[in-house]
């Protein structure tokens, strides 16, 4: 018995996990309060990314192009940049925050997105909007490599680098919540307000399951403010939730202000949860009160209900984030499920000394494979052609394919998800996301044998 870490083996990809890095900066982006992001780019780099999200979320959101066309991928493009950044400022004069996102393209033609940003500080800002705060943030995003996973841990950085200033102490902490919904925010918050903790919260995403008022207003933003990012420098410690979703900002601030950081571990199931409110008492001498012991013991007892008869030893595929991924692949061990195959999007070469992953190589007692740089045909070609036997498959949308054609029951969890309604609402993280977790993993495996038409003992009923 083995759990082995693989990449894949084919140089193409079919069917791809992740979409690029400019995704994760204008996610992280759409989280900030009066901004949007300038995608240096073609139009599409903004187009398909920002229907991503408006079919995940099921709301729009701002994001802006420099419309880069032939002639600019030629000739260079700064000069997009610089009017995309005039033509924003007039249109929107509540706007604050600019990132400057590139993309393939401007990478390799090699445009300055620095350079363009001190030109337009030192000449446009002070000539033309001389009166308003505005602050151009350049974030180096090369869709060629990395994927957006990557380009959310660079932007989360990059915004807290260009605010952190060291001033008085806030008393707070900073929570770097990763690539989660709002349904997630709202349960780490609870969570924090129980223990009386106040938190910077980063990004502040909560507010994305936007109203339809009477005046018509409908675009969803995030409520993280230019105050909040600066007073990240002040905070008693920093939390990231995710290794790779938010870990390099948490690294950044303790380097240079001296605030110290923990990382990890994802707030998935009993355990995780249980260390991350450890990790929360130890960094502010809080105590964790006996509500939240009480919503644990009601987490166990859920699980106490399914584990043993309808989850132990079923196997699993899990695809998606990261973090996610291992995340569920522990709370799935602690299930007594036997979590078969992980598959991770990208080629991230600290893969190989995660702790988390390096535990399952030590501690696995099945034949368990994690393939880096993996895409969803590796899901389907061990079902199909290496005899993969599978009674569960966790991952996006973008997986239902798979799902359907093999007969295979999903459970819907990450980004995107857009073939079921309100998921974005619904916590994985906390003692509120196990117990989603657990029984929405119970009602999809009821819903399958109802469609397959087995009978009511193999839900040991008698």
């Amino acid at each position: 018995m083995s759990c082995e870490l693989n990449k894949k083996e084919r140089a193409g990809v079919i069917n791809p996990i992740f979409t690029c890095q400019p995704a994760g900066a204008q996610y992280a982006s759409i989280g900030i309060e009066d901004c949007i992001g300038i995608v240096h780019g073609g139009q599409g780099c903004v187009m398909f990314v920002r229907l991503l999200f408006a079919q995940h979320f099921k709301d729009n959101f701002l994001l802006a192009s420099s419309s880069l066309h032939e002639d600019a991928a030629v000739l260079g493009g700064v000069h997009r940049v610089e009017k995309a950044v005039d033509v924003l400022l007039m249109r929107y004069p509540e706007v604050k925050v600019v990132p400057i996102i590139s993309t393939c393209s401007t990478e390799i033609i090699g445009d300055d997105i620095d350079g363009v940003v001190r030109k337009l500080n030192n000449g446009l800002l002070k000539e033309k909007y001389a009166d308003r705060e505005v602050h151009l943030i350049p974030i180096h995003t090369p869709s060629f490599k990395g994927s957006m996973i990557e380009g959310y841990d660079v932007a989360v950085k990059d915004f807290v680098k260009s605010f952190a200033k060291k001033e008085e102490p806030n008393g707070k902490i900073n929570l770097i919540t990763g690539w989660v919904n709002p349904g997630d925010v709202t349960a780490l918050k609870h969570l924090l307000s129980e223990m009386d903790v106040d938190a910077t919260v980063l990004f502040e995403i909560e507010s994305f399951d936007s109203p339809l008022m009477p005046d018509g207003e409908a675009v969803s933003h995030g409520s993280t403010t230019i105050a909040d990012m600066t007073s990240t420098a002040n905070a008693i410690g920093t939390i990231a939730l995710n290794r790779y979703e938010g870990g390099q900002a948490a690294n950044y601030l303790e380097k240079e202000f001296e605030v110290p950081a923990i990382i990890g571990p994802t707030p998935i199931g009993i355990r995780n949860t249980d260390t991350f409110l450890a990790n929360i008492k130890k960094m502010t001498g809080k105590p964790i009160p006996q509500s939240l012991v009480r919503e644990r013991g009601i987490a166990i007892d859920t699980m106490t209900d399914l584990i043993h008869m309808f989850f132990a030893d079923k196997k699993v595929a899990i695809y998606g984030n990261p973090d996610l991924v291992i995340g569920m692949a522990e709370f799935c061990l602690d299930l007594e499920m036997k979590p078969v195959l992980l598959l991770l999007g990208d080629d991230n070469k600290k893969y190989s000394k995660d702790p988390r992953i390096i535990e399952l190589q030590e501690k696995v007692e099945f034949d368990m494979e994690i393939v880096q740089n993996a895409d969803l045909w590796e899901l389907e070609n061990r079902i199909k052609n290496e005899d993969l036997e599978l009674d569960l498959i966790i991952g996006h949308s973008k997986g239902r394919f798979t799902s359907i054609d093999n007969d295979i029951p999903m459970l819907r969890v990450g980004f995107p998800v857009y073939d079921r309604a309100g998921y974005y609402r619904h916590p994985i993280v906390g003692y509120a996301g196990a117990i989603w977790l657990v029984e929405e993993m119970a009602n999809v495996l009821f819903t399958d044998m109802e469609y397959k038409k087995n009978k009511e003992w193999i839900l040991n009923v008698w």
